[in-house]
């Protein structure tokens, strides 16, 4: 018969030796299917970078791989077990950190750029990340269980849109910073507003950049043209193109390399205006396009959509504006890109009837 002590010793070890292979596979488990998006991004990236699936892609390689080879590492490794606790950490609390930030942002964007609905996103956003762990906690303690369902399908809509959010968001900063390997018969610059007639600093970096692949261009033997693209818009005294036409000369580039295009006023009709432009002049051939950093994936996606032989570089953007302009490209993303995101929305709106449903039903009974 064993003593207390004998069971005390015997069955800690039993249940370590029982639990550790079940650990030990979850954790493989996550690490192999961080494994699986990685090849899966791979050849995504190398059909064709400008797919959008490829964010969400390296994101799940990022996040199930990390994990998962972290939690193997951990039991052999203390640094490992601690950077996990800061991962499980970080999570609260960059809600806090990231909501703050977004309504300071806000206010710097209030303050240097005027009140439009654009320049208060960030500030709304900000307002909207930390009024929703709130609302969550007060449904939960005024409706018990309905209140926790609510609160749960607030968590995961959130947590969709988060990791949307953040896989755009990513992939746009590793798409900005690929190395396109290709000869470009043009280079089309892309409009974006002038200031009493004059080019802006916005525009400006878009104009230094497409100068930059330009003269790169030239160093390696290629000789494109350049397409300052943008019409005039209604506060403007005259086309954007004709305006970024005149600063690259003022920059030493030669008239006959430039060739303006004036009348489109959307990133579609950048791309679709200046492509039948470059036909007329009979240069044919796959085509640069250079925006602002937070604007590349979705042009980029947009060309690919065209069927236009195009790929997409980024001038720099000041970073108080930076967070403002990326949630605005994501709005722009999930407009343009409709059937996807409406049937996100109706698989949480049948969650959201299903619980108001069963609410009234477990009430009325």
């Amino acid at each position: 018969m064993l003593s207390v002590k004998g069971l005390m010793q015997h069955h800690p070890r039993e249940r370590c030796f029982e639990s550790q292979p079940a650990d030990s596979l979850t954790n493989m488990f996550f690490l192999a299917l961080g494994i699986v998006f990685a090849v899966c991004f791979a050849v995504s990236r190398a059909k064709d970078p400008r797919f959008l699936r490829n964010g969400p892609l390296l994101v799940a390689a990022i996040g199930f791989g990390g994990i998962g080879l972290l939690t193997i590492l951990s039991a052999y490794s203390f640094v490992a077990a601690i950077l996990l606790w800061i991962i499980a950490l970080a999570v609260p609390v960059s809600i806090l950190v990231f909501g703050v930030g977004l309504i300071a942002n806000g206010i710097t964007m209030l303050r240097r750029e005027g009140r439009s609905l654009g320049n208060q996103l960030s500030l709304i956003v900000g307002v909207i990340v930390l009024a929703l762990p709130v609302i969550s906690v007060v449904l939960i303690v005024q409706f018990n269980m309905t209140g926790f369902w609510f609160a749960a399908l607030i968590g995961l809509a959130s947590a969709y849109a988060s990791v949307a959010f953040v896989s755009f968001a990513v992939y746009s900063v590793v798409y900005g910073r690929m190395r396109h390997q290709f000869a470009p018969s043009a280079i089309v610059i892309h409009g974006s507003g002038l200031i009493r007639g004059r080019v802006p600093a916005l525009l400006r970096g878009r104009l230094d950049r497409g100068l930059q692949v330009y003269g790169a261009e030239l160093a390696r033997g290629n000789h494109p043209v350049l397409v300052p693209s943008g019409g005039q818009g209604d506060d403007e005294p005259r086309p954007e193109g004709e305006a970024m036409a005149e600063y690259l000369r003022e920059q030493g580039v030669p008239d006959a390399d430039i060739l303006p295009e004036t009348r489109s006023t959307s990133t579609r009709e950048n791309i679709a205006r200046s492509i039948e432009l470059l036909d007329e002049a009979n240069r044919r051939g796959p085509i640069m396009l250079v925006t602002s950093d937070y604007h590349v994936l979705r042009t980029a996606s947009l060309a690919r959509k065209m069927n236009v032989d195009a790929q997409v570089v980024g001038s720099r953007t000041a970073r108080y504006y930076v967070p403002s302009a990326f949630i605005r490209e994501f709005i722009a993303l999930l407009v343009e890109n409709r059937i996807a995101t409406l049937i996100a929305v109706s698989t949480f709106a049948v969650m959201l009837v299903a619980i108001v449903v069963g609410t009234l039903t477990s009430t009325l009974g």
